[in-house]
Order: C-alpha cells, then sequence, then structure tokens
C-alpha cells in the first residue's frame, strides 16, 4: 500500500497535528502511516486516537515502510533522535529521490537532520496544542534544499489547523518557548484565576467556566483590537478600584518576572535537548 505521510512517533503532538486533518478530510486515515515506540503502544494509540489508522510498533517488520511515504512527520521525543537515526539509516541510504521528512523535535537543528537523514529534505516545525482545534500557531524554518514546491506542501499541511510563520532557525526556540509551551503556563494561570473564585465563594464549575471564558474573550480583544497588553490592563484598573489593588499584588509577588523567566527558561532547555 502506498502512503502520503509516514509518522514516526505518535505523542501528543503529532495526534494533535493529525486529529483536525483527518476530521476536515485533509488526510485520509488509509494515507497515514504511523510507527510508535511498543507493542504496547499500538492498541493504545488505535483506540484513543483512531480506529482506522495502521499503527505499528517499532519492533514490527513492517515498521520499515514507514521510510517508504514520500512524506515524513518526525515526532518522536528529542532524546530518541538517535535511536530513530540508527534505525532509519540502513532504509535511506537505497534511495535516489529525496522526500521529505518535516520534524517537530524540540531543539534538534537542521544542521543535525540532514546530516542524519541524507537522502530528505528537511524541515523544522514547531506546532503548538491548540492546532487540535485549528487554533494553532506553527514556526517553519528550511533545509538548504527545500525548494518552493516542497515549502508549499509543508504549509498546506499546517495552515488548515494555525497560523504559519516562517522564521529564521535560530528564532524558533523563543518560538517554541512562547507558543509550544505557553499553553502550559495559561492553563496554569486559568486554573489559579478558578481557585481564587472558589476560595471568594464561587462553586467550582462555575469556576472554571469564568476563567476560561475570561482568558479567551481577553485574548480575543487583544488580537481583534490589536492592543497592546498594557492598553487591556489600563481599560479594567480604575484609579483606587478592585483590578489595580490586585494588579498591585501580583506587581509584589513576582508574577511578571516569573512568567518572562519561564519563556527564558523552556527557550533554553530546548537548546540543551538539541
Amino acid at each position: 500500500m502506498s502512503f502520503s505521510i509516514g509518522v514516526i512517533g505518535l505523542g501528543r503532538m503529532a495526534q494533535a497535528i493529525l486529529s483536525p486533518l483527518l476530521e476536515i478530510g485533509h488526510f485520509k486515515a488509509n494515507e497515514i502511516f504511523a510507527v510508535v515506540g511498543s507493542n504496547e503502544s499500538v492498541p493504545k494509540v488505535i483506540n484513543e486516537f483512531h480506529s482506522d489508522l495502521e499503527v505499528v510498533s517499532s519492533q514490527d517488520p513492517s515498521a520499515s515502510q514507514v521510510w517508504d511515504a514520500p512524506i515524513k512527520l518526525l515526532a518522536v521525543k528529542p532524546q530518541q533522535f538517535h535511536l530513530i537515526k540508527e534505525k532509519s539509516h540502513s532504509n535511506f541510504l537505497s534511495s535516489s529521490k529525496k522526500s521529505l521528512l518535516i520534524s517537530i523535535l524540540a531543539g534538534v537543528s537542521l544542521e543535525k537532520l540532514q546530516s542524519a537523514f541524507p537522502s530528505h529534505n528537511c524541515v523544522r516545525a514547531v506546532p503548538n496544542t491548540p492546532s487540535i482545534v485549528r487554533a494553532g500557531l506553527t514556526g517553519l524554518s528550511w533545509g538548504d534544499d527545500v525548494d518552493e514546491e516542497e515549502r508549499l506542501l509543508v504549509k498546506a499541511i499546517f495552515k488548515p489547523i494555525s497560523d504559519v510563520l516562517e522564521l529564521e532557525e535560530d528564532k524558533l526556540d523563543a518560538f517554541l518557548a512562547l507558543t509550544s509551551s505557553g499553553p502550559a503556563y495559561v492553563a496554569l494561570i486559568a486554573e489559579a484565576l478558578a481557585d481564587g473564585a472558589v476560595a471568594a465563594g464561587l462553586p467550582r464549575k462555575l469556576a472554571n467556566h469564568l476563567a476560561n471564558c475570561t482568558l479567551a474573550g481577553s485574548a480575543k480583544l487583544l488580537k481583534e483590537k490589536d492592543l497592546h497588553p498594557a492598553e487591556l490592563k489600563d481599560m479594567v484598573a480604575s484609579p483606587a478600584g478592585t483590578t489595580i489593588r490586585a494588579l498591585r499584588h501580583l506587581e509584589m509577588a513576582g508574577v511578571r518576572s516569573a512568567l518572562i523567566e519561564a519563556v527564558v527558561l523552556a527557550a533554553q532547555r530546548s537548546r540543551e535537548l538539541g
């Protein structure tokens, strides 16, 4: 069988990319061939993600078929990169025509990818989890030999689920630290806000709902009105009011500095993983 895309690693981020693409019909299940790390992972992925997907473990002899697909999505953990390189080596050396490899591995450079996969034109992609609901962000950096047709093909994969930005590779770690790790920071803030509302007297379910709506509405206002965050803050905080008192406490607690350092540390860790 001929597959349009071979997926090496089918964790949460790969699923966040493929799930909406399958939902909108950008790919059909029979066009995807996926390899996961262990035999135990196969039924779990099939049952929890997509029952019609062709999924095998890396120990299965048929796993080598993934390297026959014209497009590969490399989505293992960065720490597993050397294992994929070793296992794939014998498979791609015989290929005379370069195919396309899209890596979503944090920190692993194009230079390392091109060295490890010389029979592929390599692309680094940094997507984020809101891609699941087609509200994601994806940063792309191109290998030296990626031509315009291949660039359009890669962008066509990510555009239905995210805003796509083409970036110089040295910007990707910071992009990841903000956009890819960012949903976790936002989730932490949402949880803390809801906890505060519960402490102030609201029921838990209502507090969670209101916190989520407040974050979503604020983000929409910032984006659609193209506001600087300080403008929105000043719109809300009136003299000697409730908001300015709360903001004063947040500043004294170092919330702003903590968020800045969180992004910086995530970018540093991305570089370390590479």
